[in-house]
Formats: structure tokens, C-alpha cells, sequence
């Protein structure tokens, strides 16, 4: 009994002092703050990797939008939603591409596939004004093509099913819609921020983190909360993408709220992040 005493003992008193957690947790570890993106880089236009990023993000993003978009005609193609995935599948289609995507671009440009991302990110200077306007541009023509090509496999009945255009639905307002456009954008940006955040890598590196998968799982749960509201957007180039291929009145009367609520959302994460948790300004170049 007396080396049972002695162990326990030990075990109890292995580890001395418990690891703090929260904010007293915050040490440096050799982790120094990069310097602010320069807001304009014309050295990049004569990299190859610039334009690699670009294509990636196209690419990216022309498969988000075929994947995901196919799955909605699926569901809308189908008698009943008991006979199809249903919205719970719809919602696991959109996160589990995004995880899929992040994490094969990420290395290569970032994997934003996301204009909302991208702005975020460029307010908080963590790229160049010059990629993001590239990034932007090819999100949308990546997202234009994933659309045609699902165009073409439905021909007749991309027009009756919708064509996995967003708009506001029936009984919600305007409001509405924008409303869980923003908050949709801010989880999805901020989750965003929080997983890729170098300095809380570098400080918690005790704790793995795999940033593709809290990235598609927040895209998941948003779209479980929004699909009812407005088919959940929270990225400008898939409404885009969908809206510019299916052309029909309705889906352009509300389209402005696709691309206002989305980066209304971004920026306030953006802030939230930054200043709030990371303790930052946004800083100027000079800084």
C-alpha cells in the first residue's frame, strides 16, 4: 500500500503547475509579427507563383460551384426531400467541398475561393490589393464556368430547378436576407481568421489544427441555419456564378444583398479579429 501511496503521489505531482489557459496564455515563442502587405506590389505581375495562385483560386473555384450546384438541382429535381440528400446534404456538399478545396489550394494561393475571404483578409493587410483584385476576378469566372458546365448536364431543367440561384425567399424581407447574409459572412471569415492565425499557431502549438476542416465545417453550419432564408450565399462569386448562368429576373432583384451582406460581414470580422482578439490595429503600410 505504501508504493500505491507513492505513486499516486507522483502522478499527482508530475506536473507541477497546471498550463494556463485564455488570454494568460499569451506568450510570444519567438513568433514576431510580420510586416502589412504593401496595398500595391507590381512585382508580383512578373511571378509565376501570381499567377499560379489565380488559376488555383479559379479552379477551386469552378469545382466548389459544380459540385455544390449539382447537388441543389439533385435536391430540387427530386419529388420529395425524404427521396434526396435534403438541405441537411446540401449543407454537407457546400463545407465539404470547402474543406476538400482549402485544404488542396491552400499552400498555392491561400485557398480563399471567396471574394468575402479575400477582402477580409486584404483589410487586414494580409495581401496585396493587387492579388486580391486578381483572386476576385478568377473566383468569379471559376464560378461562372462550374455553373455552365452543371448547365449543361441539366439543359432543360436547370431553368425549373432553380439553377441554385440565391435569392430572398418567400416570407422573409430584404432585411432579412442581408441580415443573415452578414452574420453567415462573419462566422465563416472570422472561423477563417482564428484557424490560419499564425501567431496562435506558433503559441498553442501543443494543439493541432487541420484549418481546412473548422473553415468547411462553419460553411456547413451556416448554410444549415440560412438555406431556409436566402439559399445561403456568404461568397459573392457562387451567387454570381449561378445568377449570371440561370438569368432570370427574380435572382437578380435580390443579388445586391449577395454581394453587400458578404463583405459588410468580412469587414466586421476582419475588425473583430483583429483588434478584439489579436489586439491589432489595422496598419498602414508605414507601420
Amino acid at each position: 500500500m505504501e508504493g500505491k501511496e507513492e505513486d499516486v503521489k507522483l502522478g499527482a505531482n508530475k506536473f507541477s503547475e497546471r498550463q494556463p489557459l485564455g488570454t494568460s496564455a499569451q506568450t510570444e515563442k519567438d513568433y514576431k509579427e510580420p510586416p502589412p502587405a504593401p496595398l500595391f506590389e507590381p512585382g508580383e505581375l512578373k511571378s509565376w507563383s501570381f499567377y499560379r495562385a489565380g488559376i488555383a483560386e479559379f479552379m477551386a473555384t469552378f469545382l466548389f460551384l459544380y459540385i455544390t450546384i449539382l447537388t441543389v438541382m439533385g435536391v430540387n429535381r427530386s419529388p420529395s426531400k425524404c427521396a434526396s440528400v435534403g438541405i441537411q446534404g446540401i449543407a454537407w456538399s457546400f463545407g465539404g467541398m470547402i474543406f476538400a478545396l482549402v485544404y488542396c489550394t491552400a499552400g498555392i494561393s491561400g485557398g480563399h475561393i471567396n471574394p468575402a475571404v479575400t477582402f477580409g483578409l486584404l483589410l487586414a493587410r494580409k495581401l496585396s490589393l493587387t492579388r486580391a483584385v486578381f483572386y476576385v476576378i478568377m473566383q468569379c469566372l471559376g464560378a461562372i464556368c462550374g455553373a455552365g458546365v452543371v448547365k449543361g448536364f441539366e439543359k432543360s431543367n436547370y431553368g425549373m430547378l432553380g439553377g441554385g440561384a440565391n435569392f430572398v425567399a418567400p416570407g422573409y424581407s430584404k432585411g432579412d436576407g442581408l441580415g443573415a447574409e452578414i452574420v453567415g459572412t462573419f462566422v465563416l471569415v472570422y472561423t477563417v481568421f482564428s484557424a490560419t492565425d499564425a501567431k496562435r499557431n506558433a503559441r498553442d502549438s501543443h494543439v493541432p489544427l487541420l484549418a481546412p476542416l473548422p473553415i468547411g465545417f462553419a460553411v456547413f453550419l451556416v448554410h444549415l441555419a440560412t438555406i431556409p432564408i436566402t439559399g445561403t450565399g456568404i461568397n459573392p462569386a457562387r451567387s454570381l456564378g449561378a445568377a449570371i448562368i440561370y438569368n432570370k429576373d427574380h435572382a437578380w432583384d435580390d443579388h445586391w444583398i449577395f454581394w453587400v451582406g458578404p463583405f459588410i460581414g468580412a469587414a466586421l470580422a476582419a475588425a473583430y479579429h483583429q483588434i478584439v482578439i489579436r489586439g491589432l490595429p489595422f496598419k498602414s503600410n508605414s507601420a
